[in-house]
């Protein structure tokens, strides 16, 4: 929040704040983040799909007592939706009254002085990406029919990208990347991965099933045949559904990994065949007992 002198920097406690929102490891990341909405700074987020850059943004907007207003960023985003839009019955019988504006997030974060998180903005159209300037810069917006909204202390911005190399991305403007400090995610230890998937699985998965879908979702990030692999959320999947599956991973894996990987040339590798040689190359011989 601000004062008239300027931020006003409020206690965050990294370690208290994980531990309240079962965030594995990340402290670096916890404090860079922290500090930039402590700073009235606004920041970007950028890293690959799951690893937990929504989770890290509302971790800190309740650690440090803000509003958390959540905007969901695709190619059909509009301004309006953006910044709000007026009651058309209400103005048709009344005019353009205030009192007829229904507040879009931006407008309705700014009034609070929340936090507006923005998810995968260089998703969006450079046109909504456009109406933020004068937000970050100002922190003011002006509505046609209503004229400026001001934003309250506390107000910022904390949005997330995907790598460049994500289907469907945009590149965002050096105008709008101006404003923001960055906050680079990559993906986690081995060890990391495997207590989130204890944590978030749904079927309290054994160990070795923990471990060996850990080992499948990490295989596909370095195979040359796999553009984008998969996130920790995909190890998560698996371990559930070996679980119900008796122990067979390879099996979890087909239902799992086709709708989160994305292969260089689908035609010249077979699924059934990667997930094979992806299962062998990342667990070895396994057990007979841990197969149905």
């Amino acid at each position: 929040m601000s004062s008239e002198n300027g931020p006003l920097i409020q206690t965050f406690e990294p370690e208290a704040v994980a531990v309240a929102h079962r965030i594995v490891g990340r402290r670096a990341e916890l404090r860079s983040l922290a500090a930039c909405v402590q700073t009235d700074r606004n920041a970007l987020l950028e890293g690959p799909v799951g690893v937990g850059k929504t989770a890290l943004a509302r971790a800190v907007a309740e650690g440090l007592g803000r509003g958390f207003v959540r905007v969901d960023g695709d190619g059909r985003y509009t301004e309006a939706k953006l910044v709000g839009h007026f009651d058309p019955p209400g103005v048709l019988a009344r005019g353009y009254l205030p009192e007829l504006f229904v507040d879009g997030p931006l407008v309705a974060a700014m009034r609070q002085g929340a936090l507006l998180f923005i998810n995968e903005l260089n998703r969006m159209p450079e046109g909504v990406q456009n109406v933020l300037l004068p937000a970050l810069d100002e922190g003011i917006v002006y509505v046609p029919h209503l004229g400026v909204v001001r934003a309250a202390p506390g107000f910022v911005v904390i949005a997330t990208q995907n790598p460049a190399e994500f289907v469907a991305t945009g590149h965002l403007s050096e105008a709008l990347l101006d404003r923001f400090e960055l906050v680079r995610l990559g993906y986690q230890s081995d060890d990391d991965e495997q207590i989130i998937v204890s944590q978030q699985a749904r079927t309290q998965p054994a160990p070795d099933i923990v471990a060996g879908a850990v080992a499948i979702a990490r295989a596909t990030r370095n195979d040359p045949r796999i553009r984008r692999g998969a996130s920790v959320r995909a190890a998560v999947a698996i371990a559930d559904l070996a679980t119900v599956l008796g122990g067979d991973l390879r099996a979890a894996a087909a239902l799992a990994l086709p709708t989160r990987i994305e292969l260089v040339d689908a035609r010249e590798t077979p699924m059934e065949q990667l997930l094979e040689e992806l299962e062998k190359k990342s667990l070895g011989l396994r057990p007979p007992s841990s197969r149905p």
